[in-house]
């Protein structure tokens, strides 16, 4: 590679990197409580379980359910009801003040087995919620998730533009080189690039998927646009179906569910954002790891309890049900949360290292010196150092 093609290849990796980092930094401290969100619940106390019974125990009926807890919040509506994919002994019922998408919601935790409200938990306060909040939107709704996305998009570029400067600069030195005798900052740099590379691949697809998360908004409105408008075309003059008209919850799933093998993961109710004015829509999912991360939509009509339709979900929907399990690490259980948070660690050191870097550009050693050379471009010139990572 010539001179040029460096010089250019460098100024893409110093400009991607420098506007992206500290935002890559927030997103990895704030990801890295994230990855054991369930065992941080249960240490703080705020993760709801159902006692243990026998499997063969009988359950109520969802429409009790749903009455439980409309009694809880009587001026309140349900949108969503669901199931922990681990506790199927447990419903969830979120109650908005209108069916339309709402940061104003309440929840309530009853056993399934005896109708009884275990608990009604505050998923929108503590610890918790405010590393959530950060890491997916910085508390600015769908603007700040196009921004965070726009930042992993900048995160890409100097993961490929790193990736393009390795080899030239590394081609003095044997791989996993770390000069620990010279200068400190000739040892950052050379620990920045063995990390930049010996994390590549999980770099890349943790920040792929980052950003693939952030256009979740705009991937559900599309696909509401481009498959349910089709669906819904028969109910296009009818009215929104009154809670008052509305078929037995509990008869409309259990139709859904002899649609295939699979088990409930939520259900979204008339007028919500997962459901049409005219439909309960009833999410199912697959009985194994990866098939458990991808939902098929069953539309029952709200008044006959009748399947309307099962579509398949089509190839961008499934990227982003693939994509937000995959982000967090949580297919395959501790070990592999354990691997992704030794890996977010790393990410803050090449991040880390990447701003020392920069801050000390001005104390390079000359560009004359062989096995201290930093960069193909003398003193003043960015370091090629690799990819700057990575949404936790």
């Amino acid at each position: 590679m010539n001179s040029r093609k460096i010089k250019t290849w460098a100024w893409v990796h110093k400009w991607s990197s420098l506007v992206c980092t500290v935002f890559m930094l927030l997103l990895c401290i704030t990801g890295l409580p994230l990855i054991f969100h369930h065992e941080i619940g249960h240490l703080l106390g705020t993760e709801v379980e159902a006692p243990k019974m026998p499997a063969s125990t009988p359950r109520v009926s969802l429409d009790s359910v749903l009455e439980t807890a409309r009694s809880k919040h009587p001026d309140r509506v349900v949108q969503f009801v669901s199931q922990p994919e681990d506790d199927d002994g447990l419903w969830l019922v979120t109650l908005t003040p209108t069916p339309e998408p709402t940061e104003d919601f309440k929840t309530v935790a009853i056993d399934a087995r005896t109708g009884v409200v275990l608990a009604q938990p505050k998923f929108d306060e503590g610890f918790m919620y405010v590393m959530f909040k950060l890491h997916i939107d910085l508390f600015a709704g769908l603007a700040g998730k196009l921004f965070l996305g726009f930042m992993g998009l900048l995160l890409l570029v100097a993961i490929v533009s790193g990736v393009v400067l390795y080899a030239p600069f590394m081609r003095k030195l044997d791989f996993g080189t770390v000069r620990r005798e010279k200068r400190p900052r000739l040892k950052w740099l050379d620990l920045h690039n063995l990390l930049g590379i010996v994390t590549l691949v999980w770099l890349f697809v943790v920040g792929s998927t980052g950003m693939i998360n952030t256009w979740a908004d705009l991937i559900i409105k599309y696909w509401q646009y481009d498959q349910l408008s089709t669906l819904l075309a028969p109910y296009k003059n009818e009215p929104t179906v009154p809670v008052a008209q509305r078929a037995s919850v509990q008869r409309s799933m259990d139709v859904a569910l002899q649609q295939a093998p699979m088990k409930l993961s939520f259900i979204a109710f008339p007028g919500t954002s997962f459901s049409s004015p005219h439909h309960t829509t009833f999410f199912l999912r697959g009985n194994e790891p990866f098939t458990s991360k991808l939902l098929k939509p069953v539309l029952v009509d709200a008044k006959t309890a009748q399947v309307t339709a099962s579509p398949t979900m089509p190839w961008y929907l499934t990227a982003l049900l693939v994509s937000q399990p995959l982000h967090f690490g949580d297919y395959g259980g501790m070990p592999m949360q354990i691997i992704w948070a030794l890996l977010d660690i790393a990410t803050i050191i090449v991040l880390g290292s990447g701003l020392y870097l920069w801050l000390k550009r001005g104390h390079t050693v000359p560009a004359t010196t062989t096995q201290g050379r930093e960069s193909q471009h003398g003193g003043q010139q960015p370091d090629p150092a690799p990819a700057m990572k990575v949404q936790a």
